[in-house]
């Protein structure tokens, strides 16, 4: 397998022996790619290691005869977003969650726009709650995983001013009105909350709340057990409540739209 000019994104990189990289690139064409950049660590190399950074956008060559590529050539398209604070931390978990989701040389219609979409919008400055369960939401969808919101489990249209939560396999499911304690009320979401969701409307930060617990929970199902280390950073930053910042804002510990 050869690749000729290939636009990707570079998802991760980290260092290899001395003076290599190993690369997991989104590629337009061929889906998720590990690559192997060899002597890019070097001082004269610093052009090409930039170029080679998490969401940075880049043209590359390559040549795959194993697992992984080798990389032959790489170039910026243009430059990667500047993100710190919050929503720096909303970068690495948007590219942790392609990472882990989308499999190696698999090519899912959309997933590369999708990625370009939601580092557009980092990068502009968007609500980060909203825009991280559009990208949740999409990514799903992307990966053949996508549910309908819209209505129950059993067909009915999802209700507006009831709770649900979400089953990874059959979708909404309301949870009747008894039943709704603090535990179940931590795992659940307004009906309102998933319509606006379904329909790209964003809700207030009550509602985004509601739907950060059900993704999360959705999220987890499809990771197979093993979480993020997003989730774990943002744990420890003890990252509790309240609803998202634009990038230039300084994070003060209370934005829990990444975890």
């Amino acid at each position: 397998m050869r690749y000729d000019a290939e636009p990707a994104y570079v998802l991760h990189a980290r260092p290899w022996r001395e003076t290599s990289l190993l690369l997991e690139l989104l590629t337009e064409h061929h889906g998720r790619v590990g690559v192997v950049a060899r002597g890019v660590q070097g001082p004269k190399r610093h052009v090409l290691r930039a170029a080679l950074q998490p969401l940075q956008h880049i043209r590359f060559d390559g040549v795959q005869r194993g697992e992984l590529a080798q990389l032959r050539a790489a170039e910026a398209i243009d430059a990667a977003p500047r993100l710190s604070g919050d929503a720096g931390l909303a970068g690495f978990y948007v590219s942790e969650l392609a990472l882990r989701l989308a499999p190696r040389e698999d090519p899912h219609a959309g997933l590369y726009d999708l990625y370009g979409q939601v580092r557009e919008r980092l990068r502009e400055g968007a609500p980060l709650a909203w825009t991280l369960r559009r990208f949740e939401r999409d990514l799903l969808d992307a990966i053949g995983f996508g549910l309908d919101l819209s209505q129950e489990d059993g067909g009915a249209p999802v209700d507006p001013a009831a709770r649900y939560r979400v089953d990874p396999e059959h979708g909404p499911r309301r949870v009747l009105s008894e039943r709704i304690d603090a535990a179940h009320r931590g795992q659940t979401a307004t009906g309102r909350a998933l319509l606006a969701l379904a329909g790209d409307r964003m809700p207030d930060s009550d509602d985004l709340q509601g739907l950060r617990r059900v993704m999360r929970n959705l999220l987890a199902h499809h990771l197979g057990g093993r979480g993020l280390k997003s989730w774990e950073l943002m744990g420890e930053l003890g990252r509790i409540a309240g609803p998202a910042r634009p990038q230039s804002a300084a994070p003060t510990g209370t934005d829990d739209s990444v975890s």
